[in-house]
């Protein structure tokens, strides 16, 4: 029994070439799509919450005592913003002192910034109306927003408040 055992042989061998050939097209896979990934990233990112984070470090002690005289006025400042329908956004905008009485000679900053795109971002011309209240439309899309309301007086900001808005 000394015959030839034939063995069964593939069709394609495995050789140096084919390996290079993989081992670059997956390389090149791999940079195609960061690339891909890096352009979209950088494109599409308004985000920013600051411009300079060191800056606004430093003015945090500015921002503490901003905070504690606010709440030493000890105002209710009440800003509602809905959908009228015509589509548009109308808000509204109530500043009152400790005694329930309209606040005068102030005026209202009022802006509704998208949490993820700054450049979705809306300044809301408000106008002071009859009764002490503000008001103010403002063409925006449906979403989540930050409605940021800054009560200013002589061009100094007197009060803030920020809060999260769901318009329809």
């Amino acid at each position: 029994m000394s015959g030839n055992v034939a063995t069964p042989r593939s069709s394609r061998e495995l050789t140096g070439r084919t390996v290079l050939i993989c081992f670059v097209g997956f390389f090149g896979v791999v940079a195609t799509v960061n690339a891909i990934m890096i352009r979209a990233a950088v494109s599409t990112f308004a985000g920013a919450e600051t411009s300079s984070a060191y800056k606004t470090g430093l003015a945090y002690k500015q921002e503490e005592a901003a905070a504690s005289a606010q709440a030493a006025l000890n105002w209710q400042v009440d800003g509602r913003i809905v959908r009228t329908p015509s589509g548009a956004a109308e808000l509204a905008v109530n500043v009152k002192d400790s005694t329930g009485a309209p606040v005068h000679g102030i005026r209202i900053d009022a802006r509704l910034a998208h949490p993820v795109n700054a450049r979705l971002d809306h300044h809301i011309a408000v106008t002071r109306m009859a009764d002490g209240s503000f008001r103010g439309i403002a063409e925006t899309a449906p979403g989540q927003w930050t409605l940021t309301l800054d009560v200013m007086r002589d061009d100094a900001r007197i009060y803030r408040t920020k809060s999260r808005v769901v318009l329809k």
